[in-house]
């Protein structure tokens, strides 16, 4: 039995945007390395505590920028079909979630302002039990799911 992955794949801008975010989340790694040296200045800790920080908010750094986001952009796929949405998705584990057509009950699109300045979207997509993204779509192609499974999500329901 032959394992087929979601054809879709999202905007290669999104990899600039996730990159962003870890520079933002290494931006605070880096103030608490910063922070514990200060204090080990002052309290008299030994050297050992501020090279282990720093190595830490390097390894953070370069995982968080270069790193995670290539894997997670590599792995983020999805498929949109007539009677479900495929997703995979998953930096250490891989995650695949079919969510059947019946099942949605709405659609939505979000922009933050990182996704707006590169000019991608987020789609949410809701079931009664959960809610399930697909992030960093440009934002002619989000608008164009939100419409194709809230119409696909109508037909499903209609022809239950």
């Amino acid at each position: 039995m032959e394992i087929t992955i979601p054809a879709k794949r999202i905007s290669k801008r999104g990899l600039k945007v996730w990159r962003m975010m870890g520079v933002i989340f290494s931006l605070i790694a880096w103030a608490i390395a910063i922070g514990v040296g200060v204090a080990a200045y002052f309290l008299d800790w030994p050297v050992w505590i501020v090279v282990v920080t720093g190595l830490l908010a390097l390894i953070e750094t370069v995982s968080a920028v270069w790193i995670i986001p290539s894997i997670r952009w590599k792995r983020w796929r999805y498929e949109v079909n007539e009677h479900e949405l495929e997703l995979q998705h998953g930096v250490i584990f891989v995650h695949r979630t079919l969510v059947p057509m019946v099942r949605v009950q709405h659609v939505d699109t979000s922009q933050g302002p990182l996704l707006k300045k590169y000019d991608l979207a987020t789609v949410s997509i809701s079931t009664a039990a959960t809610t399930h993204e697909i992030p960093a779509v440009d934002v002619g192609e989000a608008e164009e799911l939100r419409r194709l499974i809230s119409a696909l999500a109508r037909v499903a329901k209609d022809d239950v």
